[in-house]
């Protein structure tokens, strides 16, 4: 059956698949003059569908001056948050930093802003990954025996976890001068660690130079990253656990501590002892050589009184001897007399001697 090429038919051919098209035409070859009329017909289309869509060019230039806009307003401005400073740069070179606030800079990328977070105190790990949201618990924590496994100065093995605070104070310097920032942290954090543990014993680690520890590490690592320019400020170190390797060797070492606990209980006990004793002792050999002090001297006085009394005695008796002489008799027989310890009695009161004088040496 052969078609005829009418307009109708151009349309169907014109919206056809090419494929479909092509077997068309190829087993109903076209009449005369038909390529003609098909030409004309895509032309008159393409006109039509020119003039439906005709866009002034006032219009073109009036969306491209918005367009032009909008992007140096998007760009002009940025916003700084609270805990942040920004470092604005013109084509790569530092030009300033701001600080929080709406902020302008030039636009369509001439410069661009960096923020950097300069009111937030940054923590780091060290010995161990916590899994609480800030990461710093020891519960549940995940060891890590690379970073907290060290040689003490008295040959000893010891893990040690602690945490580093750290804050930013120049973004300008943090941005440029350190490349991988947290590693540099680290590995500068564990080289000072590393060198105050070797220098102490393990039991001191342990106790009495936590805080000195601490201290140290915070101003050597400051002082290292004063030198790279790094803008960064430590606020704090702070160990955490410190304990030897788990296994024989943990064992052994609670051994050895719960007998320096004995040892140390043993003497503050006997401190204790001493300190009870020693000041009573003192105390009563004090009271002795008081008492002592005092005999002396009443002694000395005694001596010195009867020794002054025997001189104005022998002065008066050299002035008056006969006198004097009597006098002392007289003296000395009122004071036997008036003696109750002698136990002698002159008057016998009974009348049992031919006198009534009492027989001095108890006979009648």
């Amino acid at each position: 059956m052969l078609l005829t090429y009418g307009n109708a038919e151009v349309i169907n051919l014109f919206f056809m698949p090419p494929s479909i098209a092509r077997g068309r035409i190829i087993s109903n070859p076209p009449p005369v003059g038909f390529i003609d009329r098909f030409m004309a017909f895509c032309y008159n289309r393409a006109m039509e569908s020119r003039k439906a869509f005709t866009i002034s060019a006032h219009l073109v230039a009036a969306v491209i001056a918005a367009i032009a806009v909008i992007a140096v307003l998007a760009t002009s401005f940025f916003s700084v948050d609270q805990t942040e400073n920004a470092v604005v740069l013109r084509f790569g070179k530092y030009v300033r930093t701001v600080g929080p606030g709406l902020q302008t800079k030039l636009p369509l990328g001439i410069e661009r802003s960096y923020p950097v977070e300069t009111a937030v105190v940054k923590t780091l790990t060290f010995g161990y990954r916590g899994t609480d949201p800030y990461g710093t618990s020891l519960t549940g924590a995940f060891i890590e025996p690379d970073e907290s496994m060290m040689l003490t100065g008295d040959l000893n093995i010891v893990d040690v976890e602690w945490i580093v605070q750290y804050r930013i104070n120049d973004p300008r310097k943090y941005l440029f001068s350190i490349q991988d920032k947290e590693t540099t942290i680290r590995d500068i954090s564990q080289s000072v660690m590393n060198q105050l543990v070797g220098d102490l014993p393990i039991l001191a680690i342990m106790t009495s130079e936590r805080t000195n520890i601490e201290y140290e590490a915070q101003h050597a690592m400051q002082e290292i990253f004063d030198r790279y320019d790094s803008g960064l400020e430590i606020v704090a170190v702070k160990l955490q656990n410190i304990m030897p390797p788990e296994g024989e060797v943990q064992d052994a070492f609670e051994d050895v501590n719960k007998a320096i606990q004995d040892m140390n209980s043993l003497i503050n006990e006997g401190k204790q002892y001493y300190n009870q004793e020693i000041p009573a002792a003192q105390g009563e050999a004090d009271k002795m050589i008081s008492e002592a002090e005092g005999y002396a001297s009443e002694r000395v006085n005694m001596a010195l009184g009867d020794t002054a009394r025997f001189n104005a005695v022998r002065e008066e008796y050299e002035n008056d001897k006969e006198t004097t002489a009597q006098r002392l008799y007289i003296e000395t027989m009122e004071e036997v007399l008036r003696s109750d310890e002698a136990g002698i009695t002159l008057i016998d009161k009974s009348l049992s001697n031919y006198l009534p004088l009492q027989m001095i040496g108890g006979g009648v």
